[in-house]
């Protein structure tokens, strides 16, 4: 791995240094070994962004909708990540996880889910509240799953491997500005110049969408006709295609010591089925804190790691977004409730509270916070899966937020296996 600012061409381009974007590189490898790998990245360190701000958990596919890409790729990408970090002795504990049921209009999801979790090929073990006890003696529900294969894994490990592995030249502080494919190659246009490629896949993240112009085909899978395709995909007609990345600051707590010893593992809540996010959960890291989170909240900057970093021309965009509004005017109750929980450690407790009782808001303390890039449809809808589109020679990963950590070496093994 070189970074150095010297005038460079290559087979293969990709544009972001987080896990996905290392992932493509390290899978373009095994397939293409002589080809001329390189990634540029806008920061001064990989996984600056979403790779290196989250709870770190390996996921194990149960939540997402049998048939989808996240479902496919979460379950595929946990086996080979595993295989990976014990291989280069990556630091993970595969310890389980609980997800607790706490009121009885819950009972119809958590089944739910564990139809999924049997759909998907995910182990999901019907809990009743002595159940739960055995594997968490602190959390109280009326019914749970226990699903084993879930656990937690240093990314920020997995991305440095991937960095020394895969590419043959990372450029830290590179910034895209603009993808041109033309007759001969793509030209990376970049603060720091032209770049010439053959190919060029585009995991820019929080940024996807500014790069995306023009790309309008989902990729298919590759392992039936036309592959999997993501509910409502975008519109393949000329003008039509429409996805924009809107940027939710996900806030953590730290427990401490006395209300650590509380979770052996991960606690989760049963999830509202009508938003892509998990909710407020407890999860053991790999370093052994204990950390509450993250719950959602519209950042005002792509990088709005606090509600002090405000982005006056992202605010504009948002602002004059129909889609935005139309997304507020469906969960605006919703969207006060976490702005509230935000502000107020002791809703934010409450809401732990839920899960283990005897947590309360003393117990919590601020901890660094996530951004997550979720892509918004033109009416005001989520997008709740994966979404991989191609126009000529540039491949894009326009939405790939949680689970994309967990399922990043399947992610780049489906990229790389359309690489030309």
């Amino acid at each position: 791995m070189v970074n150095s600012t010297e005038p460079i061409d290559a087979d293969v381009v990709v544009v972001g240094g987080g896990i996905v974007g290392l992932a493509v590189a390290w899978a373009a490898r095994q397939r293409h070994p002589n080809r001329r790998i390189v990634v540029l990245e806008q920061e001064h360190e990989p996984a600056h962004h979403q790779s290196g701000r989250n709870s770190g958990v390996l996921h194990s596919g149960l939540y997402y909708r049998p048939g989808s890409s996240k479902a496919e790729l979460a379950v595929r990408g946990r086996a080979a990540l595993v295989e990976f970090a014990v291989e280069h002795r990556i630091p993970h504990r595969i310890g389980g996880k609980v997800v607790v049921a706490t009121r009885l209009d819950q009972r119809a999801r958590l089944d739910e889910l564990a139809r999924r979790g049997a759909a998907n090929g995910v182990q999901a073990d019907r809990l009743g509240p002595n159940g739960i006890a055995d594997h968490e003696p602190h959390a109280v529900g009326i019914a749970g799953l226990f699903v084993p294969e879930t656990g937690v894994i240093d990314y920020r490990a997995v991305v440095r491997r991937l960095a020394e592995l895969g590419p043959d030249d990372l450029r830290l502080g590179w910034k895209v500005i603009e993808l041109v494919d033309e007759r001969s190659g793509v030209s990376i246009h970049t603060d720091h110049g032209t770049v010439r490629a053959g190919q060029v896949v585009a995991c820019a993240g929080l940024w996807a969408d500014k790069l995306a112009t023009g790309a309008v085909a989902p990729m298919p899978g590759p392992d039936r006709p036309g592959g999997p395709q993501p509910p409502n995909p975008p519109d393949t007609r000329p003008g039509r295609n429409w996805l924009r990345i809107v940027a939710f600051r996900g806030e953590y707590h730290r427990l401490g010591e006395r209300a650590g010893d509380l979770v052996r593992e991960l606690i989760y809540p049963v999830p509202d089925p009508d938003l892509p996010f998990l909710g407020v959960h407890l999860s053991r890291g790999i370093d052994g804190e204990v950390h509450a989170g993250p719950n959602a909240v519209l950042a005002l900057a792509r990088d709005g790691y606090t509600w002090g970093r405000v982005d006056p021309a992202e605010v504009a965009g948002l602002a004059i977004n129909p889609a935005l509004w139309r997304l507020a005017g469906r969960y605006w109750r919703v969207g006060i409730d976490e702005v509230i929980r935000s502000w107020s450690r002791r809703r934010f407790a409450d809401s732990v509270s839920e899960l283990v009782p005897e947590i309360t808001a003393d117990d919590l303390t601020p901890s660094p916070a996530g951004v997550r890039a979720q892509a918004l449809r033109r009416d005001g809808s989520l997008v709740d899966d994966f979404v991989l589109a191609r126009t000529g020679r540039i491949t894009h990963v326009l939405n790939a937020p949680s689970p994309a950590a967990t399922a990043s070496l399947a992610i780049g093994e489906r990229v790389a296996e359309e690489l030309r």
